[in-house]
């Protein structure tokens, strides 16, 4: 597998002529098929691609991750020019989404130049799917992860009302390949210990964990200044939790944020990598 990082918050000094935004999309090659994993909040990820030397109109099939603007937004621009590319999605996606960070609530869903203006051009899916030979979206299984989004300050609008986030749009991409399963969660809204567990619940305890990707949305702020918004304990009882699972590694970045990473890498040492524009992983 080839991991190509299209677009993240951050540019490393050698990845000079790509541009960063907050967002996340991923250009994965595994086997025979290449996959768009979501798009950044704009087309920015189709330049750094087109640098990068990616033929990111060469997707077999594209993936969302979940319902959020800065996973969907470069959509609008790539669908305009590839019509007949499809994007899989759990079928809650296309609902509306809102934040209160900031201290007002605004809403963070896909941006309607992406849906409705697209809508036959996604699969939407309501549990878990083998979308390709080896190649799986595995939803959330978990129970109680409002209050998760009550924590993270997620809602999303049921009957006009608003209510805690459940994350019932956000799925993990897995693939399963002979040296262990390979996880993608972009945001891992619903916790990354819930997520490995409802992967192991599908594919068994005794699959090995050859890579987890994503965010970890541990990232805060306390005034200007960037915050992880976990305490040292509960990093320290989550990073136990992937060592004693023998992750091999967690490539993460996004909304994990610097502050946490380097909280997560005074536990995991050298297990843990941050992920940045233009990075190549080779798995």
């Amino acid at each position: 597998m080839r991991v190509s990082v299209l677009i993240e918050n951050t540019l490393s000094e050698s990845n000079k002529g790509l541009v960063a935004e907050h967002g996340l999309s991923f250009f994965i090659e595994f086997e025979d098929k290449k996959i768009l994993l979501d798009a950044g909040t704009t087309d920015a990820f189709i330049g750094n691609a087109d640098v990068m030397g990616i033929d990111v109109d060469g997707a077999d099939f594209c993936v969302l991750s979940h319902g959020h603007y800065d996973h969907s937004g470069g959509f609008g621009t790539y669908l305009s020019r590839n019509s007949d590319k499809k994007i899989y999605a759990m079928n809650t996606a296309k609902d509306k989404y809102f934040s209160t960070s900031g201290g007002t609530i605004h809403e963070i869903g896909i941006p309607e130049n992406v849906y409705p203006k697209y809508r036959d051009n996604f699969i939407f899916l309501d549990g878990i799917t083998q979308i390709a030979k080896d190649i799986y979206v595995i939803p959330h299984s978990a129970k109680d992860l409002r209050e998760i989004g009550q924590r993270a300050k997620l809602y999303k609008m049921i009957e006009g009302q608003y209510v805690p986030d459940d994350f019932s749009h956000e799925h993990s991409l897995v693939f399963d390949t002979k040296n262990g399963l390979i996880i993608f969660n972009s945001c891992s809204h619903g916790g990354i210990v819930n997520i490995i567990d409802e992967i192991y619940e599908y594919f068994g305890n005794d699959k090995k964990l050859l890579a987890f990707f994503g965010g970890l949305h541990m990232k805060g702020k306390a005034g200007d200044v960037e915050i992880c918004t976990f305490s040292e304990e509960e990093v320290q009882k989550m990073a136990d939790y992937l060592i004693k699972s023998d992750l091999k590694k967690l490539y993460t970045g996004h909304c994990t944020g610097i502050p946490a990473f380097e909280l997560i890498k005074k536990y995991m040492g050298d297990k843990v990598e941050y992920i940045s524009t233009g990075m190549n992983i080779v798995l």
